[in-house]
């Protein structure tokens, strides 16, 4: 199922210079643009979301790089291009599974729609495209980024949670 969903999506990559511009943007280079309007809100209300921002940070770093290097350490996958076959648009180095970026990102996006439902839909929307980029320019497996999006998604709800309960306390 994870090689027959990687190739439907990645098939389309080579295919036309415009979406393969667009994944690789959304795979590369939209993640700086999440961060940044991520640190908008410090800017446009400090005092209401620099609690969300921290607690952003906080999640972000335990998911990416506590959780899923525990996993990897446990469990190496190698990317599609490494034995496969795929349309290959961009190159990464690390293992594959899970997703870091889905999982950073995901991380992200929970935080957010947790204190804001609107503004945390665009975070898991954007989260989502980069995701599905990196499967379109074959570096990741569906599996790697539906293991990171769960990553993410967890470790913003306990980061979120081992908070209220330290706020309460305090």
């Amino acid at each position: 199922m994870d090689l027959y969903l990687f190739r439907l999506i990645n098939q389309f990559a080579l295919q036309w210079s415009w979406l393969d511009k667009i994944a690789v943007f959304l795979a590369e280079y939209f993640q700086y643009i999440v961060i940044a309007s991520l640190f908008i809100f410090l800017f446009v209300k400090s005092r209401r979301y620099i609690e969300m921002v921290a607690l952003t940070i906080v999640s972000a770093v335990f998911s990416r790089f506590i959780v899923v290097e525990i996993i990897r350490w446990f469990w190496q996958r190698s990317r599609p291009f490494v034995n496969n076959n795929v349309n290959l648009l961009i190159t990464h180095n690390e293992a594959s599974f899970p997703s870091g970026h889905a999982a950073f990102f995901f991380a992200i996006a929970t935080i957010v729609y947790l204190y804001n439902k609107k503004i945390g839909i665009f975070f898991f929307v954007s989260a989502f495209l980069i995701s599905l980029a990196r499967v379109f320019c074959g570096i990741h497996w569906p599996l790697d980024i539906l293991a990171g999006a769960i990553v993410g998604i967890f470790s913003g709800l306990l980061i979120n949670k081992i908070w209220q309960i330290l706020k309460n306390r305090l």
